[in-house]
């Protein structure tokens, strides 16, 4: 599908948001649930056990939410040019087949050319099973990559892994409400849900 077809869908999902994962639980709460990926609110895994809780975690939610279903894979890299990096070892293991999607200013306030930076966005299309993304799921939970989604390819459905968690967006309150009380003990005890 070509950039800009993906990016009308993007759009179409998420009007008046950039595809930054981070910016979408404020502007769209109603539809977001954030869920711990370690008893007891832990931000990081420090043995194979708490790893293996970790990725059993995202995977039970990514597939409820992608069951035999292709996805999305957005991936991120950052530089100082507008034009996107060559992409790291490291980034095409994570999503091997990635092509650069967009490139996003991350700060429109900047007025300092030496601070202005950009996100570069990079997305490839598999179909989903449990253990995918594991390296890319670890990563994140090891805060070794940051701004991952794995959406459908409508963008409707989105799932945000990073280093404590993992923000879930998804088309209406209703189905938020079902998948978060779905797993009750994964939520945090904060009442904003952070």
């Amino acid at each position: 599908m070509p950039d800009d077809d993906l990016s009308t869908l993007w759009r179409r999902q998420w009007p008046g948001c950039s595809p930054l994962a981070d910016s979408l639980k404020q502007a769209c709460h109603d539809r977001w649930v954030r869920f711990h990926s370690l008893p007891g609110s832990k931000r990081y895994p420090d043995t194979d056990s708490e790893y293996d809780i970790v990725l059993q975690r995202y995977n039970t939610v990514l597939d409820e939410l992608f069951h035999g279903q292709d996805v999305r894979i957005v991936t991120t890299d950052w530089s100082d040019a507008s034009e996107p990096p060559a992409l790291s070892a490291h980034h095409v293991l994570w999503n091997p087949g990635a092509r650069h999607w967009m490139s996003v200013r991350t700060d429109e306030e900047e007025t300092d050319p030496d601070f202005i930076t950009y996100t570069h966005l990079y997305v490839s299309r598999r179909t989903w099973r449990p253990g995918l993304v594991d390296d890319l799921l670890r990563a994140a939970a090891d805060e070794a990559t940051v701004g991952v989604m794995i959406t459908s390819l409508s963008f409707d459905r989105i799932h945000h892994p990073y280093d404590g968690g993992a923000d879930l967006l998804l088309p209406t309150t209703s189905e938020r409400d079902t998948i978060k009380h779905s797993h009750t003990d994964w939520l945090s005890d904060h009442p904003s849900g952070y």
